[in-house]
Order: C-alpha cells, then structure tokens, then sequence
C-alpha cells in the first residue's frame, strides 16, 4: 500500500485561489477548493441573475487551474467572446457551467461532472449550491449591497454578511474540512473572496473543530476599497472576527526582500506590512518565504513557491 496523501483543503476565491492551486496540484496532494459564491459582477453576474444559479465564474477559473487536459483545452474553457453583443463578456466555462446547472437542476452535479471533462486533480466545491448576496457595512453605517460593488467603498468596513443569512454547505465540503490535514485560508481580496466562505455557518463551524492544522496564506498587496493600510495582523483580526473565533495557527508570508521596497509607492495600494511581533503575541506561528511574483505591474503569489512550502510544512507536522 502506497502512503495516503496529505489531504489538503484551500478555502478562497479569485484569482489568489486559483494562483496556489496551479502549484499545489503538481505535488501528491489530495486537494479539495471551496470555492466562493459570491461574486455578483460581469459575465458572472448576468448569469447568475439569469439563470438565479451561483456565480460560475471562480469555479471556472478553479476548475481550469486544477485541471490535466492540454493547453488549448483548457484555453478554449477560458476563452471570453468579445465581438458578439449577445456573447460579450462571457467565457465559454461559464456559459458550460450554466446550461450544466440548467439541465441537472444542481450546481454541485455540474461541477462534478464538468471536473470530470477536464481532469481535474482533486474537488472543487461551491461554498454553497444556492445563490448568495454578500452585503458590507462601513463604518459610517452605510451597506453596500453585492460583491461587485464592495470595492468601491470610501469608508472602511466594519463587517461583510450574506443574505439570505444561513446558506447551506454541500455535505461533501464539510465531510472534506474533517478529514483536511491542512486546512489554508486564501490568500484572495479579504473581504469579498476569503471571509465569506466562513459566513457559512457550518463551514464555520467545521473549520474551528477540525483537526487540521489551519493556515492563513497572507496577501501580498492591500486592496482599493477593502484593506488599504492593513497590516498581516489586521488581516487575521478581520478572520477572527467575522468567524467570532480565533482558530487560524499558523500564516504564511512574503519575506521582505528588495522587491518589496520597488513595490512601495506613493499610491494607495502597497505591500502588506508584516508585523511579526503582533502576530506572535496573537499566538500565531510565522513562516516568511519568498513568495512574491511581479510580471510588469501583476503582482502575484509565487505558486511553486507556495506549493514547495506546504510540502515541507506537511511533513514537519507529520513527525510532531
């Protein structure tokens, strides 16, 4: 008998999501992505309204970024029509998602049966398998209603909630939370891509009584209209809160190099500031690798990087 894998779950969305998990399926893990529905904006968003389906447009690029089929496949999935009125905006991977779901009556089954298509190494699961809206409150008592629209906020967040205020996990996310060796948590834009998973109660639940050990992936860059001005510390906090529990052990974060000082400007988004002492007197265990990778003016985690850390990670905790 050959040895079981380690059994990791990431919990996210957005492009953070999708970036670690290109890295991570290279390695013998047995992966399981849950997946937030609560994006509201572009081709996404139209179906959704459409269809009154969950957004497909994460899934999609989860899908893609777990998936083994060959380049132009994948590209074909991703592919994004432009020159049609009717078509414009919309990637094909959603539109197949969505006369999936329109068939089968069930987000979840599409999915399953589209992961099978293209190979997907591991599951994708939907943080829920019915339509959600995330709402923020800002500190002036206003409430933005959509995910799309969070962003633009000139106020700071005081919290995010879905409505309707209790949507149901699939049964196979929180059996795959109890079994998780690991559980990560992002990275992705905190507010409309991480802490929103957790809004779903039972997922909530599962990951503060897990067994697994639970790790905060940290952002690289703050963000317009969510975090400007964050520290690491700030990030957690935001979790913790939302959660109503602090749970999180461990977090993983960008080692300051000179990179990070080109980085630093005079505009409002900036490299999160890692406050190490803060988050150890938060109980927390720091781990700094180089994980940060700029391409001209995209600033993004470094996925092998990432995915080399997990790997020696999983097997220290494994010899404790």
């Amino acid at each position: 008998m050959g040895k079981r894998k380690k059994h990791i779950v990431v919990i996210g969305g957005g492009t953070g999501l999708s970036t670690i998990l290109r890295g991570l399926k290279t390695h013998e893990f047995d992966i399981t992505a849950i997946v937030t529905v609560a994006d509201d904006g572009g081709s996404s968003g139209r179906l959704r309204d459409d269809y009154d389906i969950p957004p497909p447009g994460d899934v999609r690029n989860v899908i893609a970024a777990l998936s083994d089929v060959e380049p132009l496949v994948e590209k074909m999935f991703q592919y994004r029509f432009q020159n049609s009125e009717d078509l414009r905006g919309h990637s094909l991977g959603n539109l197949m998602l969505t006369a999936l779901t329109d068939i089968t009556g069930d987000f979840s089954y599409a999915i399953a049966e589209m992961s099978k298509v293209l190979k997907v190494h591991g599951k994708v699961i939907p943080a829920s398998n019915k339509k959600v809206t995330l709402h923020a409150e800002l500190a002036n008592g206003d409430v933005i209603v959509g995910e799309s629209k969070i962003p633009s906020a000139t106020e700071p967040i005081r919290r995010v909630f879905l409505l309707p205020e209790d949507p149901q996990p699939l049964p196979a996310a929180i059996a795959a939370i109890k079994e998780a060796d690991v559980i990560l948590i992002g990275p992705g834009s905190l507010y409309t891509s991480i802490i929103p998973n957790l809004l779903v109660k039972d997922i909530k639940e599962a990951v503060i009584k897990a067994k697994a050990k639970k790790v905060y992936v940290c952002n690289l860059m703050t963000q317009v209209g969510e975090t400007i001005g964050y520290t690491a510390s700030q990030h957690v906090e935001a979790i913790h809160h939302h959660v109503g529990e602090a749970f999180i052990q461990y977090i993983l974060v960008n080692k300051y190099t000179a990179v990070v000082e080109q980085l630093r400007q005079h505009g409002e988004i900036e490299p999160v500031l890692i406050d190490i002492e803060k988050l150890q007197k938060m109980g927390l265990q720091v781990f700094e690798e180089e994980m940060m990778l700029v391409e001209g003016e995209i600033v993004r985690h470094h996925a092998v990087n990432v995915a080399n850390w997990l790997c020696k990670f999983a097997e220290i905790e494994k010899k404790e």
